[in-house]
């Protein structure tokens, strides 16, 4: 089906209201000129449903939309254990780290490494930090979505794809690069209302079009019936996805490092709740985060799942022409990642086609839009001002912010067509930042939670997580990649506690942080919220183990 003159009307519109929003959520106030806190916090203004759907908007991307429907096509449900991982970890995340961090006033996430360690630790790791940003995070994004917009609009031949990219970075920049977190986080509550709705819609078209008789229960059933190896959450060890999932592993091993790292210790995703109102605020829009992942697997990997069966085409499948063909490689492989793109192009009607897409692109943006933040945020906050901005004033910050979202956005722009044909982007993403996420890991929880912990454990450890990693991905080792990730933080743990004993001079560091019995204290809504999803996650699990 081609795209229509209607499609192209509600998606420009769409894009037209974002910007509109953005901009005018961000505008100065009369007499007020836009400040530091202003531009990366928001005011500190941001209540608990902005703060919530504004995760989510940050964190459901391309990666997900394309990367995640792309292992559903592979894997199948398990992948979804990314998401409902997830869920645990926002909780654990809002119960024992925001109180801390909330408390020391942060900007940023290096601002917590001065505060416990010291600036050298700090410095290293804002530099990281805005290398992964630059060349990871916004470079994937921007390739997995013009690759999508190259599928949907184009031919998939890639010849769409380098002005998608510009046409991306353009729409971020829009109302982003003006209005800082305060637009972004805003703007994410629309974004976040029409990711859902559009993979809402693309689920359940792809379902009503995967037997011929139609009907959305039909195609659940039938999917669930020709496809049961896809929905076990736990795989066994004979199943060729065990070395990206393996098996009990995921509940209890490296999925935990993967979630605690991102959702904990990851700026652009914890800025929102650095910017909210309150505490207790904070806390409930991580509630409402949790809940809202619980629902995320219905619209990335389902789709990828109806995808595999249309291209297997089991007895009682619809026959879609041309199905084998779109999803094979010159070189005779599949291409996973291209499940999402194609179910839009091939099955979405005119009209919905421009408000799918658009529920694409908010994905995306908003994904653009939040990494842009936070990497002038890091850069301004904890290079910036710090080594060549002392006194600097509250417009330089902001210009500096500015300016330095606008080059992180060119850099990546250039990167990203350069990342190729990846067979699953999203597990290619996970592997390849699980190689320094476990030391970072380490030396955060043991901030917190370790009063020996000392600067130059930290220091010592971070620097051996990365050895340990590369040697722990050695084929000779045979290790899953998840499994490479926790027994690299657990090592780099014991590094940390080995030279903190053995070099500290005090009983405690100085730095320490200092608990009490009040600083883990939750609301009744926040320990409610706790409650149901836990018991929501323990029948999933029972049901699709």
């Amino acid at each position: 089906m081609s795209f229509s003159v209607l499609d192209f009307v509600i998606f420009l519109g769409y894009i037209l209201l974002i910007v509109i929003i953005g901009l005018w959520v961000s505008r100065e106030k009369k007499g007020h000129q836009k400040n530091a806190e202003d531009y990366f916090l928001a005011s500190k203004s941001l209540p608990w449903w902005a703060i919530g759907s504004s995760l989510i908007a940050a964190n459901i991307s391309a990666e997900q939309f394309i990367g995640m429907s792309g292992s559903g096509f592979a894997i199948g449900l398990a992948i979804a254990t990314y998401e409902w991982m997830a869920a645990i970890t926002l909780l654990l995340v809002g119960k024992f780290f925001l109180p801390i961090f909330i408390e020391k006033k942060l900007y940023t996430i290096p601002e917590f490494i001065e505060h416990r360690y010291n600036t050298q630790l700090k410095t290293i790791l804002a530099v990281f930090w805005i290398a992964l940003f630059v060349f990871v995070n916004l470079t994937s994004v921007l390739f997995l979505g013009s690759k999508a917009i190259d599928t949907i609009l184009g031919t998939g031949d890639g010849s769409l794809i380098v002005y998608s990219i510009i046409g991306l970075g353009l729409i971020a920049v829009a109302y982003s690069l003006y209005g800082g977190l305060s637009a972004v986080a805003w703007t994410d509550v629309v974004q976040v209302i029409m990711l859902i709705a559009g993979g809402l819609i693309t689920s359940i078209i792809a379902l009503d079009y995967v037997t011929p008789d139609g009907g959305v229960i039909n195609g659940l059933n039938h999917i669930f019936n020709v496809a049961g190896d896809k929905f076990h959450m736990i795989l066994s060890r004979d199943n060729p996805e065990f070395n990206n999932l393996p098996g009990i592993a995921v509940l209890i091993g490296g999925m935990w490092v993967a979630n605690l790292y991102y959702w904990g210790f990851n700026q652009y995703i914890i800025q929102r709740a650095l910017a909210a109102k309150s505490l207790g605020e904070a806390q409930r829009g991580i509630a409402f985060a949790a809940l809202l992942k619980m629902i995320i697997p219905l619209i990335v990997v389902i789709p990828g799942i109806v995808a595999y069966v249309l291209y297997a085409q089991p007895e009682g499948t619809n026959v879609i022409a041309g199905v084998q063909e779109a999803f094979s490689k010159p070189d005779g492989s599949i291409n996973f990642d291209k499940s999402y793109p194609w179910l839009i192009s091939v099955f979405v009607p005119v009209g919905l086609k421009g408000l799918v897409l658009a529920a694409l692109v908010a994905a995306i943006v908003s994904s653009l839009a939040s990494m842009l933040n936070s990497t002038a945020t890091i850069f301004t906050m904890d290079i910036f001002k710090p080594y060549f901005g002392a006194g600097a004033s509250d417009k330089t910050m902001v210009n500096v912010g500015r300016t330095t979202a606008a080059v992180s956005l060119l850099i990546a722009g250039f990167v990203a067509p350069l990342l190729g044909n990846i067979p699953q982007m999203f597990q290619y993403i996970q592997e390849y930042t699980g190689l320094v996420s476990p030391g970072i890991l380490a030396v955060f929880l043991m901030g917190l939670f370790y009063k020996k912990a000392t600067s130059k454990a930290a220091i010592i450890g971070v620097i051996s997580s990365i050895v340990v990693a590369f040697i722990l991905k050695m084929p000779v080792m045979e290790l899953p990649f998840l499994d490479q990730m926790m027994y690299t933080m657990l090592i780099t743990i014991v590094i940390i506690m080995g030279v903190s004993l053995t070099t500290s001079v005090t009983e405690d560091d100085p730095k320490a942080i200092h608990l009490t019995s009040n600083t883990f204290k939750t609301d009744m809504i926040f320990n409610v919220s706790s409650y149901t999803i836990l018991i929501i996650l323990v029948v999933l699990y029972t049901v699709f183990w």
